[in-house]
C-alpha cells in the first residue's frame, strides 16, 4: 500500500527494511489460549521486529456456542471468554518503547456457520449488568448462527451485512498486572474497535521487555457500541506484520490508518474515556507535529471524528481522531 511508506511504523520502525520471516501461530503452537494479558505467561513464540506472523484466532466463546438453541449461561464460563493468542516476544522491545501491528488480512477459518452473536444475561449496553445493577430480570437469552464469507455476513434471507472485520483485542503485556482479557486500558486489550482491521497500524506502549504481545476475538462486522455486547464473532486466519519502535513513548493505545490518525482512550464513565482519546490526541499532534497545544485543541474541536469501539466492557473504549489531509 502507497501511504505504509510514509506511515510511522515504516519511518522510524527498527524492522523497517528488513524482508522479515513468517511464522505460523497456529492452534497447536499456541496450545492453550489466554484469558489474561499479563507478564506471567509463557511466550508461544518469539519474532524479530519486521517478522510476520499468521496467527489463528478463535471465536470469543472458543468454539463453545455451537447452534442457535444452546444458552450461553450452560455453555459459557465467566470470566473465561475472549481467549487470545500469545504472548508473542519481540526482540529488543523494553519499557519507553511501542510495538507496531499491521494487520494484513484476515481470513474466515472453518465451516459455516461460522459467526455467532448472542445476548448473554446481565451483559449488554441495555439492560442491568453486575456494574449497572438493577432488579429487573435480565433479558432473554438468544443465539444466532451465521454463514459468511470474505464478501458478506449473511444475517437472515431479509439482511445481508458487508464483510468489515477488525480484531477486536490487541494488546501489550501491562508492566506489573495480569488483566483479564475481557477488559481494556491503557494497555490496549478488549477495545472491539472496528477500524482496527486489515490495513490499519495500531500503536501499543511496551512495559513489560518483549513487548508480550497478544491477539484475539476477531469480529466479522460490527457497529459502533458493540450494544447488545456481542459482535459476529468468528474464527479467523489473521496475518499481521509486527515492527520495534525504539523510544517511542506513548500512554494509550494508537491508531493509524491511509487517512486518519487516532489515540484511544478506555475507561468509564463513557465521557472519561473521550476526554481519555482526545487529551492523548492533542499531546501527540503537539510533540510530533509540532502544532500549538492550544491551536490543535481548537482545531480538533472543528475536525476531529470519535470512533466508539465499545460501551458494554468493564470498561469502554473510544478513539479520537483527525484525518491526515489537515497534518501536512
Amino acid at each position: 500500500m502507497d501511504w505504509m511508506k510514509d506511515s510511522i511504523m515504516m519511518t522510524k520502525g527498527v524492522g523497517k527494511n528488513n524482508k522479515g520471516e513468517t511464522h505460523q501461530l497456529t492452534e497447536k503452537t499456541q496450545g492453550t489460549y489466554q484469558y489474561t494479558m499479563g507478564p506471567y505467561s509463557k511466550p508461544v513464540m518469539h519474532i524479530k521486529p519486521g517478522d510476520t506472523v499468521v496467527v489463528e484466532t478463535r471465536d470469543a466463546f472458543e468454539g463453545k456456542i455451537q447452534k442457535e438453541s444452546d444458552k450461553p449461561s450452560e455453555k459459557l464460563e465467566m470470566p473465561f471468554l475472549n481467549p487470545q493468542n500469545g504472548p508473542i516476544m519481540v526482540e529488543g522491545a523494553e519499557k519507553g518503547d511501542a510495538i507496531a501491528v499491521y494487520i494484513d488480512k484476515m481470513v474466515p477459518r472453518g465451516s459455516n456457520p461460522l459467526g455467532t452473536c448472542c445476548m448473554i444475561e446481565e451483559f449488554g449496553a441495555l439492560t442491568g449488568t453486575s456494574y449497572t445493577a438493577t432488579l429487573n430480570d435480565p433479558l432473554p437469552e438468544k443465539v444466532r448462527k451465521i454463514n459468511l464469507d470474505e464478501k458478506n455476513v449473511y444475517w437472515s434471507d431479509r439482511i445481508t451485512l458487508p464483510y468489515k472485520p477488525h480484531i477486536g483485542t490487541l494488546s501489550c503485556s501491562p508492566e506489573i498486572d495480569s488483566i483479564n482479557s475481557l477488559t481494556p486500558d491503557n494497555h490496549g486489550g478488549n477495545m472491539d474497535l472496528p477500524d482496527m482491521g486489515p490495513g490499519s497500524i495500531t500503536y501499543l506502549p511496551v512495559r513489560s521487555p518483549g513487548g508480550r504481545l497478544f491477539i484475539g476475538d476477531a469480529h466479522a462486522c460490527q457497529g459502533d457500541g458493540e450494544v447488545c455486547g456481542v459482535a459476529v464473532e468468528y474464527p479467523t486466519t489473521t496475518t499481521i506484520k509486527v515492527d520495534l519502535i525504539k523510544n517511542y513513548t506513548i500512554e494509550w493505545p494508537r491508531l493509524e490508518t491511509k487517512d486518519m490518525l487516532m489515540a484511544i482512550g478506555s475507561t468509564r464513565p463513557l465521557e472519561d474515556a473521550t476526554r481519555i482519546a482526545y487529551r492523548e490526541l492533542v499531546r501527540w499532534l503537539a510533540k510530533d507535529f509540532k502544532f500549538d497545544q492550544w491551536d490543535i485543541y481548537m482545531i480538533l474541536s472543528q475536525v476531529g471524528k470519535v470512533r466508539l469501539g465499545n460501551f458494554v466492557d468493564p470498561k469502554y473504549t473510544v478513539g479520537a481522531g483527525i484525518e491526515k489531509k489537515y497534518l501536512k
